[in-house]
């Protein structure tokens, strides 16, 4: 089969959604029976995103496609076309923008309410990253149950327990500078346990930042870079205010990392059991889930390898091609 994939994502973001779509590019070009046509437009400037956004996906992207003959499209964000030909499959990580818009750009949020239910109702099957999500997308925009598709993310190899390891005292936070992140209340939280937060990532939005007073922002880093402070890290800490998955909780995991993480939603389901889990609105009780995990490092170690071990990228991508398959 041919398999058109927008790889747009992959100019603009180095966060989860691109450690998706290089995971789904580099199994699928191993496996015989899919050959894959990449499209993608622009990079990651204002002028470029609003062409991308306004003509290409509508209009370019699925001219393209049909040039190319391929047999089905995948959208490994929720833009995409608003049509079907060829048919769509259309990948959901989170409903963020609907469930907490005020933590965006204004563009983001009103390209989201207009945009977005038209391109997911046109796709012949969505894949949700979650059992959560696959709920979100039912309750909040109403999509057949019998089109959506539940395949969980995994973690990339680079992500394993043996391997140098960072020194010092420290929290570790993972994730792009947003509010959903949390920062500010993990920072507060980190200061009461008496040590110190350290977070990699991008610079994003929303007037977030991550310096000063026992926080230290070290940008973006090289995967194994990340890996050496996770291993090092008293704990991993991923408050978030909302997830539709959540990469670096595997990660962590994989990494022999102790885990803490909002009770509730996605970020629980993906701990399954193997993380402390907290309200990630009170820092007092944070500050209590990072004492706790740390007191429970061998125990939370052994648990999180063993839930780290349920996912594979190849098992992924296994499954996504049954997809395309009833899609086509």
């Amino acid at each position: 089969m041919r398999v058109g994939i927008d790889v747009s994502p992959l100019a603009q973001t180095r966060a989860g959604t691109a450690r998706y779509l290089r995971a789904l590019l580099r199994e699928l070009d191993r496996r015989p029976e899919a050959e894959v046509v990449p499209f993608g437009f622009g990079g990651d400037g204002r002028a470029a995103t609003l062409t991308r956004e306004l003509v290409w996906y509508p209009a370019g992207l699925p001219r393209a496609a049909r040039r190319a003959r391929v047999d089905v499209l995948h959208c490994s964000t929720y833009r995409g076309p608003l049509g079907s030909r060829p048919p769509a499959v259309v990948t959901v990580h989170d409903l963020a923008v609907f469930r907490r818009p005020e933590a965006f750009p204004r563009w983001t949020r009103t390209y989201g309410r207009l945009v977005v239910p038209h391109m997911i109702g046109a796709a012949r099957r969505v894949i949700a990253v979650s059992e959560f999500t696959r709920r979100e997308l039912v309750e909040v925009l109403g999509v057949p149950e019998e089109r959506i598709r539940v395949v969980p993310n995994a973690v990339d190899e680079e992500f394993r327990p043996d391997g140098p390891a960072a020194e010092g005292d420290y929290v570790l936070a993972v994730g792009t500078l947003e509010p959903r992140k949390n920062l500010a209340r993990l920072g507060e939280a980190a200061r009461r346990a008496g040590l110190e937060l350290r977070v990699v990532g991008a610079r994003g939005w929303g007037g977030v930042s991550a310096n000063g007073s026992g926080v230290r922002w070290l940008g973006e880093l090289p995967d194994e870079e990340l890996a050496r402070l996770y291993r090092g890290a008293q704990c991993f800490a991923y408050p978030s205010l909302y997830e539709g998955f959540g990469i670096p909780i595997l990660e962590a995991m994989a990494c022999g990392a102790p885990v803490v993480t909002s009770a509730g939603g996605a970020t629980e389901e993906v701990a399954g059991g193997a993380a402390v889990l907290v309200d990630p609105l009170d820092p007092a009780e944070i500050a209590r889930g990072i004492e706790e995990a740390a007191a429970r490092r061998d125990e939370l170690r052994r648990l999180g390898l063993e839930r780290a071990r349920l996912s594979d990228w190849h098992s992924v991508v296994s499954q996504t091609v049954e997809v395309y398959r009833e899609a086509m």
